[in-house]
């Protein structure tokens, strides 16, 4: 009897010890956050100016975008966290760059961290003011649709997109303040599907869950 109550006590023991250890591993991350050691380069070979963006890494994180073209007489570079306001974990099947010829690319990409979406505009000319957005709508995220050659962003309330190649744009309203969680998107958009005329999102408003859609032209 007193060897079974032994038995007991040590399975019970081993129990929570477990419990312990696999509570302790953290939630699921959106994607592999092992060391980023080598940089990502995406050029525009087609281009006679080979317009390119390179992302360099430092510490195992995401560190300094780099962007210049042939003929430019420099580079121009910014450290992400000074673009975004925090490191970020940086995988390369999860980044983006749309380079539009010598005026701008587009950069986008998720923090593989907790998956929240950035997006930023670059422009070539330094006259020019780069377009941060530490709210993105990536079709990087499966559950996120977004149309090839247009991006997305939502704020508090609404729902923005833009094509890349134009700079033409349309948006579309929750109708609230839904107090979204960027870090955790999904809990208050869980998806969206978004093309050049219409925007749809189910969207969670006052601890329900709708379904809003609008039919958009791009202006």
């Amino acid at each position: 009897m007193r060897m079974l109550f032994i038995i007991v006590v040590v399975m019970a023991i081993l129990g929570l010890a477990f419990t312990s250890c696999k509570s302790s591993s953290g939630p699921p991350t959106f994607c592999d956050t092992s060391c980023m050691k080598d940089s990502l380069k995406f050029t525009r070979q087609d281009n006679r100016f080979k317009p390119y963006v390179y992302i360099s890494a430092k510490n195992c994180m995401a560190d300094t975008v780099t962007w210049s073209y042939d003929g430019m007489g420099a580079n121009r570079k910014l450290s992400i966290p000074d673009l975004v306001g925090k490191e970020v974990h940086l995988n390369k099947d999860f980044v983006r760059c749309t380079i539009n010829d010598t005026s701008y690319a587009w950069l986008l990409f998720n923090d593989c961290s907790n998956g929240r979406g950035y997006s930023i505009k670059i422009p070539f000319d330094k006259k020019k003011p780069l377009g941060p957005k530490n709210s993105a709508v990536n079709s990087i995220d499966p559950k996120f649709s977004v149309a090839e050659g247009m991006v997305a962003y939502t704020d508090r309330g609404n729902i923005f997109v833009e094509e890349m190649a134009t700079g033409k744009k349309a948006m579309m309203t929750f109708g609230q303040d839904i107090s979204p969680d960027y870090n955790a998107i999904h809990e208050t958009i869980d998806s969206v599907n978004i093309t050049p005329t219409r925007i749809w999102a189910k969207v969670k408003i006052k601890d329900e869950w709708k379904e809003l859609e609008k039919k958009i032209t791009l202006q």
